[in-house]
């Protein structure tokens, strides 16, 4: 079996989106199968060239002409163009039997355009709508001209694929409302790999006493802060949480678009030392600052981005054996039982966060009761290597004999 993967971006860079793609190209080619990777002009070359990283080849496209990149309709079409033209010369020289475009819409089209050409199967993917995602990073105004024309563009490739995945049930309800069948949509979850997590780090003395957590009860998130993280209302709550216990200090490792706002919204509260903005860190010290965490929180807003997408951070959280304090958004609902995986509040409420984090330090051995369930849910059922076999169906029944 012979894939050729497009992606928006890859490794080297570092996101939710590339961890992903990495973890479905090991696992398919511990498969046996035969992976190929491209990436669209995200990835920031210049060039036409060719990269290896981690023992992975991945032909990159180049930009589209300056000019186009600031005018929304146009530099959308130049993308698709430059994507095409690469993508049908990789495929005429790899010959694959299917070609696989994940999110955005952009890939889908070029892909759908050259899979046409060449009489080649098309799998989409899809991680989030291109509309939804872009409505909460404020690139699009939520049900304006533009959001109506990337629906309209989702619909029209989720209708033209040969087959659709995506990563949650969320997603494929709102997938076959589009009039898709049922059995042309595969779910692909969010998973974890057990062995990356099999031996985690001891809390690093030094590193905690650094961040003046030494004697803290510590609450953590590690990540990128959009502003649909609901990291705003974790701090809202922060007053409330320090007043009922002391001893509990915010970590928040990462960056992002958010984090200006968010560090002017902890002076203005006057958080001082309860909240430990670490900034980005290096990848491979990532596992370090994990050690420290008692427990992690997510606390995303309620809206239909984070209705229907299921995160990967709170998985991982649970491979460490962290507990994990989310919102009882429709994403996490999917992830997290509550009472036996993790515990949910109610979302878009401060005091709900600041209820549910009382009532964990309060209660400590309760949460400490969920990191069993917790763990053998990620380990035996949320595996790359149970998510990645979903595919050999779906690729089975497209390639050519």
């Amino acid at each position: 079996m012979r894939i050729l993967h497009v992606f928006d971006h890859s490794i080297p860079l570092h996101s939710g989106y590339t961890f992903r793609s990495l973890a479905i190209l090991r696992q398919q080619r511990a498969l046996g199968w035969e992976t190929h990777h491209l990436t669209g002009p995200k990835q920031g070359t210049d060039e036409e060239a060719t990269e290896a990283v981690e023992g992975l080849v991945f032909h990159r496209t180049r930009q589209p002409p300056p000019w186009t990149r600031s005018l929304p309709l146009i530099k959308d079409q130049a993308i698709v163009d430059v994507l095409a033209r690469r993508l049908e010369a990789v495929a005429r020289q790899i010959r694959p039997d299917v070609i696989h475009a994940h999110s955005p819409v952009l890939n889908a089209r070029a892909a759908l355009a050259v899979g046409r050409r060449l009489g080649i199967p098309v799998v989409y993917e899809i991680r989030a709508f291109w509309e939804d995602a872009a409505a909460a990073h404020g690139t699009f105004r939520a049900n304006g001209a533009r959001y109506r024309i990337a629906r309209h563009l989702e619909t029209m490739a989720v209708r033209q694929a040969d087959a659709v995945t995506t990563i949650c049930e969320g997603l494929r309800q709102d997938i076959v409302a589009r009039g898709v069948p049922e059995g042309n949509v595969t779910v692909i979850p969010n998973a974890v790999d057990p062995e990356e997590f099999a031996h985690p780090l001891p809390p690093d003395p030094a590193l905690k006493a650094s961040l003046g957590l030494s004697d803290a009860v510590v609450l953590g998130f590690i990540g990128s802060f959009y502003g649909y993280e609901g990291l705003d209302l974790l701090l809202e709550a922060m007053p409330a949480i320090v007043a009922r216990a002391p001893q509990v200090r915010l970590l928040l490792v990462g960056g992002g678009p958010e984090e200006q706002s968010l560090r002017a919204q902890a002076a203005r509260l006057s958080l001082g030392e309860s909240v430990i903005f670490a900034g980005r860190v290096p990848h491979q010290d990532v596992a370090r600052y994990y050690a420290l965490v008692d427990a992690f929180i997510y606390p995303r807003h309620p809206m239909r981005l984070t209705e229907l997408v299921t995160p990967l951070k709170p998985l991982e959280a649970m491979a460490q054996r962290k507990p994990v304090l989310a919102s009882d958004i429709g994403g996490h609902r999917e992830l997290i039982q509550h009472g036996a995986t993790g515990l949910l509040f109610p979302a878009g409420r401060p005091d709900a966060v600041a209820d549910a984090v009382a009532d964990w330090v309060a209660h400590p051995a309760r949460a400490a009761a969920l990191l069993d369930q917790a763990y053998r849910y990620v380990t035996e059922v949320r595996t790359w290597a149970n998510s990645v076999g979903r595919y050999a169906p779906v690729y089975g029944r497209l390639a050519r004999p």
